[in-house]
């Protein structure tokens, strides 16, 4: 899938400004933004999603414009079909775990769930393993559980586009590498393209096939992973230094 991103934005606050500029495409399906925490990648995931409208640019994914100041087009984010998952993964504390999946299929007004829509609910529980979780609430999850529960709410409404922000980082190291491993199945299972924001160079190893690495607020390099010398089984030997590069 094709996504191409080129915005800019200035957000000022307390007196202090912060300018972003970044560019990047990709024809894969697994794209990776990494670099320091405050170099703009999440506005730039805000910007994709269309939770932040930038002064400029313009934004394509999958051959539809989402964005092009130019022309003045601004789809609104519950057009986009975008699926979105929160670093703290945003889940409502008052639902059930059931409710919180299917609340992307109810709308902009409160209504009981269609058959089919609760057939496509059941099916993600299934999927991510939640069926006896149904009636649980968030807090009686442990992280890897409300992470799944996240995941299965931005699928739920089979977007063209999942957007990540940082999925990995709440979890403990060892529940990391296992939780990776789930994620590339369930990406397989959905056929869904992924951007994904992360400072973990296991992650950078695991899942980029583009890599855009950021710094102070611009887009630094764009890998693809196809085109790192030796071929895409020598990616990790890169890693090291894009860290570098990056000051992750």
């Amino acid at each position: 899938m094709r996504i191409r991103v080129d915005v800019e934005k200035r957000l000022a606050a307390k007196g202090r400004t912060f300018a972003l500029g970044a560019a990047f495409s990709s024809e894969e399906d697994l794209v990776v933004l990494f670099g320091p925490s405050g170099s703009g990648k999440t506005l730039t995931l805000h910007a994709i999603a269309g939770l932040l409208t930038p002064d400029a640019g313009r934004i394509e994914v999958g051959g539809e414009v989402l964005f092009d100041s130019a022309s003045g087009v601004n789809v609104p984010a519950r057009r986009r079909g975008i699926g979105y998952v929160f670093q703290d993964y945003a889940l409502f504390p008052h639902r059930t775990v059931r409710q919180n999946v299917g609340f992307g299929l109810r709308g902009l007004w409160p209504r009981a769930l269609s058959p089919s829509d609760t057939r496509r609910v059941d099916e993600l529980l299934e999927v991510f393993e939640l069926s006896a979780l149904a009636g649980a609430v968030p807090r009686d999850l442990s992280g890897g559980q409300r992470q799944r529960v996240a995941l299965a709410r931005a699928l739920v409404r089979d977007p063209k586009l999942l957007l990540l922000d940082e999925p990995f980082s709440a979890l403990d190291p060892l529940l990391r590498a296992r939780t990776r491993s789930e994620f590339l199945k369930v990406r397989e299972h959905f056929r869904v393209p992924v951007v994904v924001i992360t400072h973990d160079p296991d992650d950078v190893d695991a899942l980029a096939e583009t890599l855009v690495v950021y710094e102070a607020g611009r887009v630094r390099q764009v890998w693809p992973r196809r085109h790192v010398a030796g071929g895409p089984e020598s990616w990790a030997g890169h890693v090291p230094r894009l860290v570098a590069q990056a000051g992750a």
